[in-house]
C-alpha cells in the first residue's frame, strides 16, 4: 500500500471549497495490470512525476495540524505506510472516516452501501471515480452532506465515530449491570445509562460500579441517577429524548428521587468520588 501513484486534495473552509491539488507519483515500483485496470494509471502516464518524498513538503503544508476527511482507512493507511517505506515523519493530523459518518448518519447505510460510489449515487452527487482529486471531494460532499443531515459539526462528528452505530444500544447486544462496590462513595445509588456516551458504554459501568453505583440496565422506580449522553440526542436517533430519558422524567414527576446527569457531569462526579481513594 506504500506504492502511491496519485495523490489528490480538496481544501474545505466553512465548508467551502477554497483549495484543490493533484498530482501524479512515481511509485518507484511495478504496475500491477489489475490496479491498472482500475484506475487506468501506468508507467507512462507517471513517467517524469515526482517520487513521494519529493511531495513531502507540500503534502506537510496541507496536512499539518487539520482534519483529514478520507472514505474508509485506506488511504490512511497508504500514506502512512508511504511515510515509513521513505523514513520520513508523518504530519500531524487528525484523521476522519467519511464512511464511518456516513454509517451514523444514514440508517440505511449503517451496515451495507457504505462505499463512495453508492453514497454519492445516493446523494445525487457525480463525480469520476479512482481520480485521487475527484475522490477528495466526494469524501468532502458527503461529510458536508451528513453534517447537514444530523446537524453535527466536525467536533461531534469525531466524538461521534468512536461510539457505536446505535447509540442506545450495547456492543454486546445484552444489558450492561454491574453490581456497586461497598467502599464507594455513592454505595446505594442505582445507576442507569442512555444515550450516545463519548466512552464506551461498558467503561462507563466500571466507572460506575468504583465509585460504588449499582449499574441497571432500565429505568425503575429504584433509580437514583440517570446519566444521558451530551449530544443532543435529537441530531442522533431522531427522537427528542430517549425512552429511558422519558421515563425518568415521568417518575420524578410522580415523586421519585431521580438526578438527571449529563456524560461530563458523571466524569466529574466520579473524579471527585476517587479523588482521595
Amino acid at each position: 500500500m506504500a506504492s502511491i501513484c496519485q495523490i489528490g486534495l480538496a481544501k474545505f473552509e466553512n465548508g467551502i471549497l477554497s483549495h484543490e491539488w493533484k498530482s501524479y507519483v512515481d511509485p518507484e515500483d511495478y504496475f500491477d495490470d489489475i490496479n491498472i485496470s482500475i484506475h487506468g494509471i501506468d508507467e507512462i502516464t507517471v513517467e517524469g512525476a515526482p517520487t513521494f518524498p519529493e511531495l513531502y513538503d507540500t503534502l506537510r503544508s496541507y496536512l499539518a495540524g487539520t482534519v483529514v476527511v478520507c472514505h474508509t482507512h485506506f488511504d490512511r493507511v497508504a500514506m502512512h505506510q508511504a511515510y515509513k517505506r521513505y523514513n520520513v515523519i508523518a504530519p500531524e493530523c487528525t484523521w476522519l472516516d467519511s464512511a464511518m459518518v456516513t454509517r451514523r448518519a444514514w440508517t440505511e447505510c449503517a451496515r451495507k452501501g457504505y462505499g463512495l460510489y453508492n453514497v454519492c449515487k445516493m446523494l445525487g452527487y457525480e463525480f469520476k471515480h479512482h481520480d485521487a482529486l475527484e475522490d477528495a471531494k466526494a469524501a468532502a460532499h458527503i461529510f458536508l452532506a451528513a453534517s447537514n443531515e444530523t446537524g453535527l459539526d466536525i467536533d461531534n462528528w469525531l466524538k461521534r465515530i468512536r461510539q457505536p452505530i446505535d447509540p442506545t444500544a450495547s456492543s454486546s447486544g445484552s444489558a450492561i449491570k454491574r453490581d456497586g462496590n461497598p467502599e464507594g462513595a455513592l454505595f446505594g445509588e442505582v445507576l442507569v445509562f442512555t444515550g450516545a456516551l463519548e466512552i464506551p458504554r461498558r467503561e462507563a459501568a466500571d466507572l460506575a460500579s468504583t465509585i460504588g453505583c449499582q449499574v441497571a440496565s432500565g429505568v425503575t422506580i429504584k433509580t437514583t441517577i440517570l446519566v444521558v449522553g451530551d449530544q443532543d440526542i435529537k441530531k442522533l436517533i431522531g427522537h427528542e429524548k430517549s425512552s429511558k430519558h422519558r421515563k425518568a422524567e415521568e417518575l420524578i414527576v410522580k415523586g421519585v428521587p431521580i438526578r438527571i446527569l449529563k456524560e461530563s457531569d458523571f466524569k466529574e462526579l466520579v473524579r471527585f468520588s476517587t479523588e482521595f481513594v
